[in-house]
């Protein structure tokens, strides 16, 4: 018997679920795509659809004030203007939305993988810069994303990750509901 729709997003999501993170990913089959737009909204959390392909979709689970705080970073502004973004007037949604439209370039072909989409998950920057610059290769370590600098950190993050999809798992067995967990800070 495979998981459920809600183990399914507690599998990949518990970090944004539990707030310990500013938001992930969330591939989905079709049939889960529809019982996914069908649920009760979690709370504090906004979704929107990456990409829609025949036979999966991927989705941006974030938690607004969370990710507009980390992208506010004059740091992170001025990387992202370097991957077209607008500059500081560019709204939440503008970057969303040119992240968006990147995505789906890539997955149609036309366009390579929009690394800034590292920090839009909350990879650390210099992480992600590290990534560009080594195409993925010469890393510290791994686990959510790979790692160029501050691996003890990155570690601890790791575990916390880990400690958080665990706590997450064992309400949904006790029989909470994601929107129950989506309020719980860890």
């Amino acid at each position: 018997m495979g998981i459920s729709l809600r183990e399914n997003i507690v599998h990949q999501c518990s970090p944004v679920l539990m707030d310990v993170k500013p938001s992930n990913l969330l591939i989905l089959t079709r049939d889960e795509e529809r019982e996914y737009q069908e649920m009760a909204p979690l709370a504090g959390i906004s979704s929107r659809c990456l990409h829609r392909g025949e036979q999966k979709s991927v989705w941006f689970l974030y938690r607004k004030d969370r990710l507009e705080a980390k992208l506010l970073w004059p740091c992170t502004r001025g990387f992202l203007q370097t991957c077209g973004y607008r500059s500081e007037e560019g709204s939440l949604e503008e970057m969303l939305e040119r992240l968006t439209e990147r995505f789906r370039s890539y997955k149609e072909g036309s366009l390579q993988f929009p690394h800034e989409m590292g920090v839009f998950l909350g990879y650390p920057l210099c992480d992600v810069k590290g990534f560009i610059e080594h195409g993925g290769k010469n890393y510290l370590c791994s686990g959510y994303w790979k790692v160029y600098e501050d691996a003890a950190r990155a570690q601890k993050t790791f575990r916390l990750y880990e400690a958080v999809r665990d706590a997450a798992l064992q309400m949904i067995s006790a029989g909470s509901d994601l929107y129950e967990i989506s309020c719980q800070a860890y």
